[in-house]
């Protein structure tokens, strides 16, 4: 399958530079979360993928090739940049089916690509009269249109309702393991932490990390573990003879700090010690960027919050 390759890309616009030598590979078979704080870079990065902009030097390339040199490139490469890019006067179907006839592209595929995306009854409605879910839809159906190998996609979930956001979900999901080249920019972090396999993180044009999921959970915060007993007094004993670092809270809950559940379990277990409640805590998608990201973020507000335990986005209509 192909591969998008980025390879000492650099872009400037003016004395701003807006992407700084990068370097990275999205392989298929995986769903590649790309993050940055705004003004990072992503969107800019993408365009120059997909041939919208050329590089001040560097080069992207898909499957070896530039976006321009593709043969037949909505077969190869599907993308969602801008929701709003299609003709409001124009019905649905009639937007997917004026690309499939320049692509060579039969009607049925139109059809099928409106039901597998939820636009299957509103086809025949013009564009102007979508909400921004169902543009988004419709965005996402121009992506899959081609049946490509790969696709990009940047922040697809912006305006799907609760519905909207399990499908797009599970369609991502769906993509990596049918061995496609998947690329999701987005801003919702508990989001892309419930799809993506692996992370490109940007951070004012240059890379910040680029490493799998839990490669990268693990390397920006500390793991620990709660553990709560009806001998919290033996349990404390114990964990202070093995040399933990433990502390007990008002709960009578003990947290072990850079442990994993099975290992503590597995002690309590040899030492006869009855476990009531035993649970794994690692750093969430949300921490560990802001922890990465907090010296690149353009825009930050005065006084800086941790990490929210979850995020808001628009709602379809």
């Amino acid at each position: 399958m192909t591969s998008i390759d980025v390879h000492e890309l650099t872009k400037d616009y003016g004395a701003t530079r807006a992407v700084d030598r990068l370097a990275f590979q999205v392989r298929p078979g995986r769903v590649t979360g790309f993050l940055g704080p705004n003004g990072a870079g992503k969107s800019t990065t993408m365009r120059l993928v997909l041939g919208l902009d050329r590089p001040t030097s560097g080069t992207a390339t898909i499957g070896g090739q530039p976006y321009a040199a593709l043969t037949d490139p909505l077969r190869r490469v599907g993308a969602l940049l801008d929701p709003q890019a299609a003709h409001g006067a124009r019905t649905a179907r009639n937007h997917l089916l004026a690309l499939a006839a320049s692509n060579g592209l039969g009607a049925t595929r139109v059809e099928e690509v409106l039901e597998e995306t939820g636009l299957g009854k509103v086809g025949g409605r013009r564009i102007k009269t979508f909400s921004l879910g169902m543009r988004q839809r419709l965005g996402i159906a121009t992506a899959l249109l081609g049946d490509p190998e790969v696709i990009m996609l940047d922040e697809p979930s912006n305006g799907l309702d609760p519905e909207g956001i399990v499908w797009i979900r599970e369609l991502l999901k769906r993509l990596a393991r049918e061995g496609r080249t998947v690329l999701v920019s987005s801003h919702l972090m508990n989001e892309t932490s419930s799809f993506a396999d692996h992370l490109i993180v940007l951070g004012r044009g240059r890379l910040l990390a680029d490493l799998p999921m839990r490669e990268f959970l693990d390397s920006r915060g500390r793991t620990r573990v709660r553990i709560r007993t009806t001998e919290s007094a033996r349990l404390g004993a114990l964990l202070r003879r093995e040399g933990y670092r433990a502390a007990q809270s008002e709960d009578a809950r003990w947290t072990v700090d850079e442990v994993t559940a099975e290992e503590i379990g597995a002690m309590a277990a040899r030492e006869g010690i009855p476990v009531v409640e035993l649970t794994d805590e690692r750093p969430t998608l949300e921490q560990a960027y802001l922890a990465l990201t907090a010296d690149t973020t353009e825009f930050a507000s005065a006084a800086r919050t941790p990490a929210l335990s979850s995020s808001t986005n628009g709602q379809e209509a």
